[in-house]
């Protein structure tokens, strides 16, 4: 029997502050685990008889316990938990310089607070080549459960930094290029693009903040069509995301 004490450990790493004090994140599922486990080592492994570790063999993690489907119900996050939950060691994510990777394009997140908006940025920057996102602090936590399902397992693949924006844009080359979705940019599929520099993605509700969007040098719009219709709003920003990410890519290659 799995003890309480152990469950409600789990539980409260659901919370940003415990993952912060316990250096800590949870995972779920075989797809997700099996990722991670390739970069990091698990702390806690709770999964039930039908899983099977993607390793072959031992996990390296420190506890490691066999347990019933109601037993996993009670540990995790999910309405329909998927044999295995995992406790990962929380990796470094505070950004040390203010250098881009030379001749990449990487992802900046302004402010994006929705949990599941975060994680499927992660899994679309995944899906097209794009290792490196760099987040505000006022962006969603990217070891928050929710998040972390979202990238279905994207995370061993890309690596996250908070930092300042306006900062990082300060320190960056004078040539380089720093693209941002607003209203008032130029038709994308119109536009020269480049194959390195950063992509900015704005909060849902309010865009770029005036800090980050005064220091865009190259401002660029989603077109609605046909031109002129009535049309919603605006985009998701995870589509919006995925659409400019597909465009860059469509280019370069």
């Amino acid at each position: 029997m799995i003890s309480k004490a152990k469950i409600k450990f789990v539980h409260t790493l659901e919370q940003k502050k415990a993952r912060i004090r316990e250096q800590l994140f949870v995972a779920e599922g075989p797809k997700v685990v099996g990722d991670l486990m390739v970069r990091f080592q698990p702390k806690m492994l709770f999964h039930t008889a039908d899983w099977h570790t993607p390793l072959g063999g031992a996990t390296g993690a420190e506890t490691d316990e066999t347990v019933s489907e109601e037993e996993l119900k009670k540990l995790s996050f999910l309405q329909h938990p998927q044999q295995v939950l995992a406790v990962f060691p929380l990796p470094h994510t505070e950004a040390t310089d203010t250098k881009l990777p030379s001749q990449q394009l990487c992802l900046a997140l302004d402010g994006v607070q929705d949990p599941g908006n975060v994680g499927t940025i992660i899994r679309v920057a995944d899906w097209f080549g794009i290792t490196q996102i760099y987040c505000s602090h006022e962006t969603a936590d990217v070891y928050n459960p929710k998040v972390v399902q979202a990238t279905m397992g994207s995370l061993a693949r890309v690596d996250i930094h908070y930092t300042d924006l306006a900062s990082l844009i300060d320190h960056l080359p004078n040539d380089c290029p720093v693209y941002g979705t607003l209203l008032d940019g130029n038709n994308l599929y119109q536009q020269k693009l480049s194959d390195h520099g950063l992509i900015v993605m704005g909060n849902e509700g309010k865009g770029l903040t005036a800090e980050v969007r005064q220091r865009v040098n190259n401002r660029l719009l989603i077109p609605n069509y046909p031109k002129g219709r009535d049309t919603a709003e605006s985009l998701n920003v995870a589509i919006a995301t995925a659409i400019v990410c597909a465009e860059f890519r469509r280019r370069i290659e």
